[in-house]
């Protein structure tokens, strides 16, 4: 007699989502202004307008662009607009922020656009490690959308999960 392997796991109906679906696909490329201070300290007007004339913009273009400064300076509001309206013709989305907090922010949103529906009554699980710097602000954002319409919500992966929720069964009547 044959011994035949059965995937319990996937008969199970555990429906597995993946947090790195929603990670942003295009590339976050960032455009730091303390390159273009003088002595790391002061931005000039004159050499910065001639050094946005020279800037390569194909590196941005159809990129999300994190528009920051790493240095401790003053950077006059101006400087950032001048960045914003030369990077905007060509660029997907710009924003200030860090690569990482622009890449959480829209993971977020992508997480905000879930038809969470599709998902009503089903048993979940959300994968825990991976290969993208998932943080706590996705995993709070994924349970607070699917917890209204979930049967059940588990951390981990399918064969070793963390329990997190399960709704309770409709009660049954007093005699």
């Amino acid at each position: 007699m044959e011994s035949q392997f059965v995937n319990k796991v996937a008969e199970s109906g555990i429906i597995t989502i993946n947090l790195e679906d929603y990670y942003p696909k295009e590339g976050v490329v960032v455009f730091d202004l303390k390159d273009y201070l003088f002595m790391g300290l002061i931005l000039k007007e004159k050499d910065f307008r001639e050094a946005l004339k020279n800037i390569d913009l194909t590196i941005y273009t159809n990129k999300i662009v994190a528009l920051t400064c790493t240095a401790d300076a003053v950077i006059p509001m101006w400087a950032y607009m001048l960045v914003v309206s030369l990077l905007q013709p060509v660029a997907k989305q710009i924003e200030f922020s860090t690569e990482q907090d622009i890449a959480t922010k829209i993971l977020l949103q992508n997480i905000a656009a879930i038809d969470s529906t599709v998902y009503t009554d089903a048993r979940l699980v959300i994968k825990g490690c991976g290969e993208l710097p998932i943080g706590e602000a996705a995993y709070v954002a994924i349970t607070n959308k699917l917890r209204p319409v979930a049967k059940s919500i588990m951390y981990g992966e399918p064969c070793s999960t963390v329990p997190v929720f399960k709704k309770k069964s409709a009660a049954t009547p007093i005699s």
